[in-house]
Formats: C-alpha cells, sequence, structure tokens
C-alpha cells in the first residue's frame, strides 16, 4: 500500500499519522506546505476549508487524522491507537 500525506509544519494530526503509517511500514510520500505546495493549490485539490493532514492511499481519499485512523482500524490495517 502507498498512502501520500500532504501536510503542514507544526501540525500534530500530520505528525500523528507520519508517526502510525511509519511504524506500520507503509510507503510514504509526504508533500509540505510550503515547500511542495501552497494553501491556494491545497485548497484547489481538496477544497476551499480543507485541514491537515490530507491523506491518500493509493488513488483513494482518506481525508483527515481522524477517517485515516479510522480506515486503519476498520479495516485491521493499524493496531489500536
Amino acid at each position: 500500500m502507498r498512502f501520500t500525506i500532504y501536510s503542514k509544519p507544526g501540525c500534530p494530526y500530520c505528525e500523528k499519522c507520519k508517526a502510525i503509517l511509519e511504524y506500520q511500514n507503509f510507503e510514504i510520500t509526504i508533500y509540505t506546505l510550503g515547500v511542495d505546495f501552497d494553501k491556494e493549490q491545497f485548497y484547489k485539490e481538496f477544497g476551499e476549508g480543507s485541514t491537515f493532514p490530507q491523506i491518500i492511499m493509493n488513488d483513494k481519499l482518506l481525508g483527515g487524522c481522524t477517517d485515516t485512523i479510522k480506515y486503519l482500524q476498520e479495516n485491521n490495517l493499524c493496531c489500536n491507537v
């Protein structure tokens, strides 16, 4: 499985998701606000008012931290967090 994380510096939810996915040894690509994209590009991709992180598994948008953890748990891809 391949995960893409759109994150921003200093975001505790971004860090939590990165840690969980790294612990599970999933393939991860991380894009960072201000380095790889700007807010305008982020909103164009995910919609105005979207929050960080936004996580994509393969080609499926999982959403933010809570939605991603829920998906991982429901599909037995992660231990209880």
